[in-house]
């Protein structure tokens, strides 16, 4: 499997890159989920039994009328984590903990994305750049 699964190595060398764009976490139901696609502001779909989440720019969600309970920044971990690696979800999300930090995570093939309140994403970027000198 492709990228790397020594936790050591992928803190040692971890950088966070932020969107510039404020993104919403939001559910819609089958009315409002008409053929929605990736594009446009829409970052990522998960269905779910309760429905259809979207993450999308905070611009399209109030564009459409969702409702928005979460404005988050977008932070990726810049580290090529294999999808079978152990201990780096649990090291971010255990540091963020520690702050008080609320964090939502989508994994993608290359990298771990986090969903942070968008007004404490400089406190959350040094915290997770902290994670290099552990």
């Amino acid at each position: 499997m492709s990228g790397a699964t020594d936790l050591d190595e992928m803190l040692a060398t971890l950088s966070i890159s932020r969107r510039p764009a404020i993104y919403a976490v939001v559910s819609v139901g089958s009315d409002d989920a008409e053929p929605l696609m990736i594009g446009d502001g829409i970052e990522a779909l998960l269905q779910e039994s309760e429905g259809l989440t979207v993450v999308c720019s905070l611009a399209v969600a109030n564009d459409r009328g969702w409702p928005v309970e979460f404005e988050a920044a977008w932070l990726t971990l810049e580290v090529h984590s294999a999808l079978d690696a152990v201990g780096l979800t649990a090291a971010f999300a255990v540091a963020l903990g520690a702050e008080s930090i609320p964090c939502n995570v989508l994994a993608g093939f290359y990298h771990d994305h986090i969903l942070v309140p968008a007004d404490r994403a400089s406190k959350a970027i040094v915290c997770l750049e902290g994670l290099r000198s552990r």
